[in-house]
């Protein structure tokens, strides 16, 4: 039997002043109790608007985990793994790597980040990069609804991303006064952060408006669900993250990731001794362009 699903939690996320100093505004869209957002570890809704060329950002390490980035306007990233507007990349961290997210041109970008626990088994797997061109992203078409799929399959497409964790990630634009089913495992920690519009949500149809985040209920169960979505006047957009919860404790500070204290010491221990190579370095067979 398949089980509609509804809203359990509905959040708005307060923007606040990001660490890239002035012209940048971020939004926590998940940054809490990781037993009930597992596998979603944070999600950052990051807007910047630059409008000097003093360098931003720049290289850091991460490990224990994925990096999940949907560029939804600018540009970002370093020569050999650059983003434009639509793009998509999935960055393996696993055993530790180093990338770069320098900015040191006038822009405007959004960018959403999220972090994806690796499995247990996998926590420490060889690095590797994943890029999905805005140009070769699945797309599904119904009346009045354009779905873009980055992650998973939804809609009668897939896409290309390999994925450790099960997970569905689609930007999905709705005309005004539509309407979409779309089914997902029941088992998947599901939830939509609105990008813009109103849009009426699940079996009771709760309305979300922009810049809010919304939880599906889930069951522990091996079958389908369906997730309904009907758009209001204004249309809407919004992007749909769903993925199967590992159930694994993890420690994370900084920006690593592990099962215990003493994974974190050892990472900062290898970071400080060079020991980490930068992404753009990994073996060719690990940098895959889709």
């Amino acid at each position: 039997m398949t089980t509609s699903r509804k809203l359990v939690t509905i959040q708005t996320p307060a923007p606040h002043q990001g660490f890239l100093g002035k012209g940048h505004t971020a939004r926590a869209v998940i940054d809490g109790n990781f037993i009930q957002s597992d596998p979603f570890v944070i999600l950052m809704d990051d807007m910047l608007d630059k409008k000097d060329g003093e360098p931003a950002g720049g290289p850091h390490p991460h490990a224990g985990f994925e990096t999940v980035s949907l560029l939804l306007e600018g540009e970002i990233g370093d020569t050999a793994h650059k983003m434009k507007g639509g793009d998509f990349q999935m960055m393996t961290a696993g055993s530790g790597v180093i990338h770069t997210e320098t900015i040191d041109t006038e822009t405007q970008l959004r960018l959403l980040q999220l972090w994806l626990i690796l499995p247990k088994k996998d926590r420490w797997t060889t690095p590797r990069v994943q890029d999905l061109p805005a140009a070769h992203v699945p797309v599904a078409i119904e009346e009045g609804v354009l779905l873009k799929v980055y992650s998973g399959s939804l809609a009668g497409v897939t896409s290309p991303v390999k994925n450790y964790v099960p997970l569905i990630v689609a930007d999905i634009h709705m005309q005004p006064n539509a309407r979409t089913v779309q089914h997902i495992p029941v088992a998947y920690n599901a939830f939509i952060y609105v990008l813009e519009g109103s849009v009426k949500v699940g079996a009771d149809g709760q309305t979300l408006h922009k810049n809010q985040v919304g939880w599906f209920d889930r069951e522990d169960a091996d079958s389908d669900s369906e997730l309904i979505f009907e758009s209001i006047e204004q249309g809407a957009r919004f992007v749909l993250y769903a993925g199967l919860p590992q159930g694994d404790p993890i420690v994370s500070h900084g920006p690593f990731i592990g099962d215990t204290q003493d994974d974190i010491r050892r990472l900062y221990n290898e970071y400080w001794r060079g020991k980490m190579e930068h992404i753009s370095e990994v073996e060719e067979s690990q940098r895959m362009t889709w």
